[in-house]
């Protein structure tokens, strides 16, 4: 299974997190076009942007040359995907999204952790 890390992508488009992050972008933009007016700058800024970040950072770390930048911007883009985790969280508990809307964009952030992980590790002993 590692070598489908080890995998040269001619484009951070080609990655499997990538992609899933774009959908989770997607996901959280349409549950939050339904958040109170209130909220615009604050729960609806925030988890938008660290949601985003995730495919931001995952594509940056994409065009690092050297492993270790790479390995910390794939970090950062973990890091991202735990801050958007506990946003839906708070908003499913104060009653601003449902609980299958949670679970399943919940479910698709763990797949990206996962795979950044299985990521860093492998980036980091190929190169050892």
């Amino acid at each position: 299974m590692e070598k489908e890390y080890l995998k040269d992508f001619d484009d951070f488009k080609e990655m499997s997190a990538w992609k899933i992050s774009m959908n989770v972008s997607e996901k959280v933009f349409d549950i939050t076009k339904k958040l109170p007016k209130k909220e615009d700058y604050g729960l609806t800024s925030q988890i938008r942007r660290s949601t985003n970040s995730i495919g931001a950072n995952i594509a940056e770390g994409f065009g690092r040359s050297h492993k270790m930048d790479k390995v910390q911007y794939y970090t950062y883009s973990i890091s991202s995907a735990y801050e958007t985790l506990h946003h839906l969280r708070y908003g499913r508990k104060i009653g601003y999204f449902e609980n299958s809307d949670v679970e399943s964009i919940s479910n698709k952030i763990k797949q990206i952790i996962f795979e950044l992980n299985k990521l860093n590790k492998s980036i980091k002993n190929y190169w050892e």
